[in-house]
Formats: C-alpha cells, structure tokens, sequence
C-alpha cells in the first residue's frame, strides 16, 4: 500500500505542541513534474557516477516507498522535536 497521510508533529520552543496533516497525493500531483525531473536525474546520476544498474535503483526506491506506511520517526534536537508518521 503507497502511503497517503503524512503526519508531521513538532514542538515550539515555549513547549506548545502543533501536528500537520499532509495529504500525499494532492501534493505529488502539484509537483509532479518536478518529481519527473528528479527521477530522471537520479538515474543519470546512478548511471554516470556511482555506476548503478537505474533499474535496481528504481526497485529499491520501490521497496522502500512500501516499507513506509506506519513509520514513524522522531527527531529531537535541542528546544526543537518533529515526529514525522506515515500512514
């Protein structure tokens, strides 16, 4: 299942707490194009510098766009924290 709802948590540095909602689709569908460009580059950049077969490139970038849904990271650094889930 590709993931559909980005939760992005963070906590200010007077301790208030705030959690977005991202939806991903809408947001891959506005910058698709952009996205286009990057997969193209990324698989130049495979081909021609850290000389990479694109394809398993691809598939490993499939496999971790899977392992995704219910992943949840925590980052904490000083009076800042996020924690980013992906459902």
């Amino acid at each position: 299942m590709i993931p559909q709802l980005l939760t992005v948590g963070y906590r200010r540095t007077n301790g208030n707490r705030r959690r977005l909602h991202i939806p991903l689709l809408p947001v891959a569908v506005l910058l698709s194009p952009l996205l286009l460009l990057a997969v193209v580059a990324g698989l130049i950049a495979c081909r021609r510098a850290f000389r990479l077969s694109p394809v398993s490139a691809l598939r490993t970038a499939w496999y971790l766009l899977w392992a995704l849904p219910g992943t949840r990271f925590e980052i904490e650094q000083g009076p800042t924290a996020f924690q980013i889930g992906v459902r």
